[in-house]
This record gives C-alpha cells, sequence and structure tokens, in this order.
C-alpha cells in the first residue's frame, strides 16, 4: 500500500517556498565595491543569518591541497550555520562524522571546505576537487544530496551521484567516504548502493525547493572558498 503524503504538511510547505521566491533572492557578487540595482542584489529581508557553530570553525581561504591521501569535503554555502539538519532531519554535524569516519578506514585524511560561489552540489564537488591534493572530492548540500567527483572532469560528470537526500542515512554517508577515498587511492571500488523511492519524490519536493532557496541565499558570487577546521 502506497504510504500516505500529509497533504496539510505539503501546503505548509508550499506556502513557505511562496513566501520565500517572493523575496530577492539573486546572490550578491563578492567581487562588487558598490552596490546597484543591476550589478547586485540586496538580501531579503527576512533572510536568514549565519550562526555561530562550536564544532565548524572557519580557519581562512581554502589552499592547495598537496597531499595525495586527502579527500575533500565541499560543502554549499548555508551548511551548518543557516541549515543545520537534512531534508530527513539529520544533524549535519553527524553527516560529517560518518563521512570522514568512512575516508578514515580506507587510512586517508578528510578536509572540510565551505564553497560560496554555488548552491549545485556538483559545482561544490568540482570547487572542492581543484583543492584536494588527490584530486578527489565529496560535494554536499545542506538538504542531504551527494556527489563524488574527479579532478578534471566536466562538473556534472559525477563518479558517484546521491540525489536523493530523503533516502541517505548515516551507513550510507559513511559509505560515500570511504568509497571517495578508494577512489582516491586509485581504485574502483562498487558504487554505493542507491535506493530509489518513489514516493519520496512526492513527499519532500517542495520541502527540498524551500532549502534550495535558503540555500542559495547564502550564495556570494566570487567569494573564495574557505578552510573548515571540524571539532567533533
Amino acid at each position: 500500500m502506497a504510504e500516505k503524503i500529509d497533504e496539510t504538511l505539503i501546503r505548509k510547505i508550499v506556502q513557505e517556498v511562496l513566501t520565500e521566491t517572493n523575496q530577492i533572492d539573486v546572490p550578491i557578487d563578492f567581487n562588487q565595491s558598490t552596490a546597484s540595482p543591476t550589478t547586485q542584489a540586496t538580501p531579503a529581508a527576512n533572510a536568514d543569518t549565519p550562526q555561530t557553530v562550536d564544532w565548524f570553525e572557519h580557519v581562512g581561504p581554502a589552499k592547495m591541497g598537496v597531499s595525495k591521501d586527502e579527500v575533500v569535503i565541499a560543502v554549499a554555502p548555508a551548511f551548518a550555520e543557516v541549515l543545520t539538519k537534512t531534508i530527513v532531519g539529520i544533524p549535519h554535524k553527524d553527516v560529517i562524522r560518518q563521512i570522514i569516519a568512512g575516508i578514515e578506514e580506507e587510512g586517508l585524511k578528510a578536509r572540510v571546505i565551505k564553497v560560496y560561489r554555488t548552491s549545485d552540489v556538483s559545482f561544490c564537488s568540482a570547487a572542492g576537487d581543484k583543492l584536494s591534493g588527490s584530486g578527489i572530492a565529496i560535494g554536499l548540500q545542506s538538504k542531504g544530496t551527494a556527489v563524488i567527483h574527479q579532478k578534471d572532469q566536466d562538473p556534472l560528470t559525477n563518479l558517484e551521484l546521491f540525489p536523493q537526500a530523503p533516502v541517505l542515512d548515516l551507513e550510507t554517508y559513511r559509505a560515500i567516504g570511504k568509497n571517495a577515498a578508494m577512489y582516491a587511492e586509485g581504485k574502483a571500488p562498487e558504487p554505493v548502493p542507491a535506493v530509489n523511492d518513489q514516493m519520496a519524490r512526492a513527499q519532500y519536493i517542495a520541502l527540498a525547493a524551500l532549502l534550495h532557496i535558503k540555500e542559495t541565499h547564502q550564495v556570494v558570487i566570487g567569494k573564495p572558498e574557505e578552510e573548515i577546521k571540524i571539532n567533533l
């Protein structure tokens, strides 16, 4: 029997999406010194403000990695500081912990950066692998969508893609970390098993749109990636 969709919740989320889209949703430009109606958008009056998180510490501009045994985790602009959980409520801290654990199981090191110039998970990973000593990066959106990407590949040419955030659990994130590390070692791992839940799209499409809007509110065009220290 098909799972019943909470129509009241869907209506509520759709209304929130409509409210959000009525705000100015053009990313600001880090390279502009002055604002004007045609060159720089004014952030929405009720836009979310990033909060300080004790386990997620900014340590400066991200630098090119030189270690061949590192995998970069490139998180999207709202991650951990505006949005703190995935679309199904898994805390970002737990997601990062499991991805790092998977990487370390292979004897490699994890390095986290935050990407500001895009809210697209594939482009986040493409930005990350350019800074990764091994050339391998994991892109991670705030809603939980993830991708494993390799340097010198087109942004949408992924090693592995995990587009259905509602079906990703902590075990899957750990497996993603492990596979990314294996790619960095030059191995060819079996892809992480993908679950395809047709009902998930219907249930979460409105919430996914809302979370993506909130993510995009945090995009700063031209702002360089930042190195993040994880205190777990």
